[in-house]
């Protein structure tokens, strides 16, 4: 089965996906596992995501915890549901989630493409990104790392600490995208969350 894309998913699938995401760690709690049998057929297709969870203090976010599948493995509601609860209890930056912060996590889901290989010549490759559109995957033998799209935009990057903090994720030195051996991949992405804490559901804009 092709793996949904992106653009084929409406304002109303992207609620469903963040209410499944809060579900899912909701359920954890109580030892129980979130339904899927009450979602739209489409997003039982294969599909990537990532599930990021911030804690909201003093009106600002924290990030809590984010885990997600780049490859389309399995139907998107699952990966949704499985990374949400990774993202909460298996973060390895983090220690599990707790249910007395739970009442002030801020939920968001990107649901992104597949990938598409950059330029290998350094310079093509630093023109070729598109801030806020794309996301960002090194690889480097047994290396790898990814950044979201909305990453750069929040930190207030430019193009090429982009392309350096991607390196620095996958354990890479920061220089590593200067070097055409590196193989850097490009997805995009579509961003929903909510405004607050069991609030409205929105699509971000980046």
């Amino acid at each position: 089965m092709k793996q949904i894309e992106p653009e084929e998913l409406t304002l109303e699938d992207g609620r469903i996906l963040v209410k499944k995401a809060r579900e899912s760690v909701e359920k954890a709690f109580i030892y129980e596992e979130a339904k899927i049998n009450d979602v739209p057929e489409k997003l039982r297709r294969p599909g990537a995501a990532f599930v990021t969870i911030n804690i909201i203090k003093n009106r600002k976010k924290e990030l809590r915890g984010c885990i997600g599948y780049v490859k389309p493995v399995y139907p998107l509601i699952q990966t949704v549901i499985e990374v949400a609860r990774e993202a909460a209890f298996n973060d390895p930056r983090f220690p599990p989630l707790q249910r007395r912060e739970y009442p002030f996590t801020h939920f968001e889901v990107s649901v992104l493409s597949g990938m598409r290989e950059l330029p290998r010549d350094p310079e093509e490759r630093l023109k070729s990104i598109v801030m806020g559109k794309m996301g960002l995957m090194v690889v480097r033998g047994i290396f790898s790392g990814l950044l979201l799209p909305q990453v750069p935009i929040e930190e207030g990057w430019d193009k090429e600490t982009f392309l350096e903090y991607t390196c620095y994720k996958a354990g890479l030195e920061g220089s590593c995208w200067k070097d055409e051996k590196t193989e850097f991949y490009y997805f995009v992405a579509r961003v929903f969350e909510e405004k607050y804490p069991f609030g409205e559901i929105i699509e971000k804009e980046l």
